[in-house]
């Protein structure tokens, strides 16, 4: 892995452990020489895990739709920033650039990007690892109702199994770097089918 997207929100959130943490992710990052792609911007939980890749002299590629441009919430000190016209276009080029996935803490866009590469996943269009640091028990709930999913049948246990979930930057890490994907197909059959 030498590149990996990070999905997470351009708000701190109530506690300081995320912003603490998504810091260390980006240190972390670093160290094991992957660089950032992300969102691009300087505010929130993305601007903390830039700073620290940038705090160890790591690279970091945003990427950033023009209209938030003109927001003026643009990283400063990105190694390359590069601009798009949409959120969809953000999001394929994103792809495009990483080896891998990680979620942090967030809102609906930190979901809707999240679970639109783990349907990708599934669906066999890339085998890319696909993480969660599990932040302050931040995830729980959702994780619980993944499960749900399976339990009621919606979803192949294998499916699930895509989601690497770790409580520590370094452990989630090499839990990816040794990722295999799943080769069966998405379709749930019923019965003995």
């Amino acid at each position: 892995m030498n590149r990996i997207t990070v999905f997470c929100g351009s708000s701190f959130g109530n506690k300081k452990e995320y912003e603490t943490q998504a810091f260390k992710l980006g240190q972390t990052m670093s160290e094991n020489n992957i660089d950032l792609v992300y969102g691009g911007a300087k505010v929130g939980l993305m601007g903390a895990v830039a700073d620290g890749v940038l705090n160890k002299n790591g690279k970091v590629i945003g990427v950033l739709p023009d209209f938030l441009m003109k927001k003026e919430i643009a990283h400063d000190n990105l190694t390359e920033l590069i601009i798009v016209k949409s959120m969809h276009e953000r999001k394929t080029k994103m792809n495009e650039l990483s080896d891998g996935v990680i979620a942090l803490p967030g809102g609906f866009g930190t979901l809707e990007e999240f679970f639109e590469m783990l349907t990708w996943a599934q669906l066999g269009l890339h085998k890319k690892p696909i993480g969660i640091l599990n932040i302050h028990g931040f995830y729980d709930l959702l994780l619980e109702f993944i499960l749900k999913m399976v339990n009621e049948g919606f979803l192949k246990e294998v499916n699930q199994q895509m989601i690497i979930v770790s409580t520590d930057s370094q452990d989630l890490l090499d839990k990816m770097k040794n990722y295999v994907a799943p080769e069966v197909g998405k379709w749930i059959k019923k019965g003995n089918e």
